[in-house]
């Protein structure tokens, strides 16, 4: 059976990643979890310099979901070179870095430092990051601004470049557009939701950035909805990213348009959920006779149906 899937000059042993931040950066899982078995991992976001990230409270438990308001701490472009990447390049699975920034100078400048190492297969930008110039909204949310982002890097880089998006947007078909029109090779449908919640007993935010993002299987009929609408707007690949949880989660993803998925918050409960997941689809295309997990990909059956997002698109 054929479970690979290729990405420009990447090709990844199956369909099934872990999600940016929920593996770290590579080190975090790799004695409860064999991740030679998944597709690849998208490292912790990356910016030029340390980032501390948000005062806790920082992550809380809603109900079929999780909110959390990181602030994309990280270690830095540098430090992830010269501690992190020696041990990423020896996994046998693929490794994109993705990439957030305040500024677009910022992303050119991490993407050019990572550019000049080995062992990156393929780079996510993280365009939900505050936009100083835009008085601190996320790049992602301004459709100008995201296709110029991705203009900008396409340039600087022959490696894949993945851009992820944010559903807190009116179309998403408008922006999957707008980064395909700009060289991009692949989207990542969807970033968290924005959400909150408050403890009635203090009757204070529970976050301390009172809003965070919402991710968990509360979020996954919102982007499913999102995938579809985004594949029937563009010819490049979809990453599906949105409370997939089990096998069946991924393959309503890859039926609706995704052609790969990725693992976040399940990999908090259980750090082999995605290997677990990425069997469960070879076992399903074992059950149908599918001999190439490819076949699923937009494969759903709408019939004479026409939805409000087929209008949009």
């Amino acid at each position: 059976m054929v479970t690979s899937f290729r990405l420009g000059s990447a090709v990844f042993k199956n369909r099934v990643f872990a999600a940016s931040g929920t593996y770290g950066y590579g080190d975090d899982c790799l004695d409860v979890a064999d991740v030679a078995k998944l597709g690849g991992i998208f490292t912790k976001s990356l910016s030029m310099k340390p980032r501390d990230g948000n005062a806790p409270p920082r992550v809380v438990e809603t109900p079929s979901g999780m909110l959390n308001s990181i602030g994309l701490a990280n270690i830095g472009v540098e430090k992830f070179i010269n501690e992190k990447l020696a041990l990423l390049r020896s996994l046998d699975t693929g490794i994109i870095a993705n990439i957030a920034a305040s500024s677009i100078d910022e992303y050119c400048a991490v993407l050019d430092v990572l550019d000049a190492e080995v062992g990156i297969d393929a780079y996510e930008i993280n365009v939900s990051c505050p936009n100083v110039r835009e008085g601190g909204l996320s790049f992602g949310m301004n459709c100008e601004l995201t296709e110029e982002i991705t203009h900008r890097l396409r340039s600087r880089t022959t490696r894949p470049l993945i851009v992820k998006l944010t559903p807190n947007v009116t179309h998403i078909s408008q922006f999957a557009r707008a980064v395909e029109g700009a060289g991009a090779d692949a989207i990542s449908v969807i970033n968290t939701l924005i959400g909150m919640a408050v403890n009635v007993d203090s009757r204070k935010p529970a976050l301390s950035t009172v809003t965070g993002g919402l991710s968990g299987p509360a979020i996954r009929p919102v982007a499913l909805a999102k995938v579809y609408e985004a594949s029937k707007s563009v010819k490049i690949p979809i990453f599906g990213i949105g409370g997939i949880m089990n096998a069946r989660d991924a393959l309503e993803f890859l039926i609706a348009g995704a052609s790969a998925v990725q693992v976040g918050t399940a990999n908090f409960i259980d750090p082999a959920a995605g290997i677990t997941i990425a069997e469960g689809i070879e076992a399903y295309c074992l059950q149908h006779g599918i001999n190439d997990v490819a076949s699923l990909v937009g494969s759903l059956d709408v019939g004479e149906a026409l939805s409000v997002l087929d209008t949009w698109v």
